[in-house]
């Protein structure tokens, strides 16, 4: 497993930033099967390579959605209520959904471990996202998540480097 060097990656997203989304945004007009299949053989490759645990960007910079049922499930892990939950960890934010209050994570490690892995929210167990079906309705933001995420960053360069 690849160890992320965490400089490297963020200028080298930095610089590709526009290139990379000139290049999702051709992918509106293709066949969502095909587009499906590209990212899914890239995703199974990449994390096949990456270890996540030398990184750990998305949870020390991002915050997922909660759910009521991410919020129930963690405070029943943790042994409070869903309103201590709320009280403690979360905020509403512009969408009206509840999120971090702040960055990193809580339930982050010093070892870039979870500490509520098990029960964490729906929408860490999905991140990044690109081994999803229809990845054309979510271009938008794995482009977003080539500046937060070294394995979305390689995915979409690999892909791009494929299609060229």
């Amino acid at each position: 497993m690849k160890n992320v060097n965490q400089p490297t990656f963020r200028i080298k997203a930095q610089a590709q930033f526009v290139q990379n989304k000139k290049f999702l945004n051709s992918f509106k007009k293709r066949n969502p099967r095909e587009v499906d299949d590209l990212f899914h053989a890239a995703h199974e490759q990449v994390f096949s390579e990456i270890d996540c645990l030398t990184c750990a960007n998305c949870c020390k910079t991002t915050s997922p959605i909660f759910y009521q049922t991410d919020i129930e499930r963690l405070a029943k892990a943790l042994g409070i209520k869903p309103g201590d939950v709320v009280e403690e960890y979360l905020r509403i934010d512009e969408d009206k959904d509840y999120v971090l209050q702040s960055s990193p994570c809580p339930f982050l490690g010093d070892d870039n471990r979870c500490r509520v892995y098990q029960d964490r929210p729906k929408a860490c167990r999905e991140y990044p996202h690109t081994d999803r079906k229809k990845m054309v309705q979510i271009l938008e933001l794995t482009h977003k998540n080539t500046l937060v995420c070294p394995a979305v960053f390689e995915i979409v360069e690999r892909i791009r480097k494929q299609a060229t």
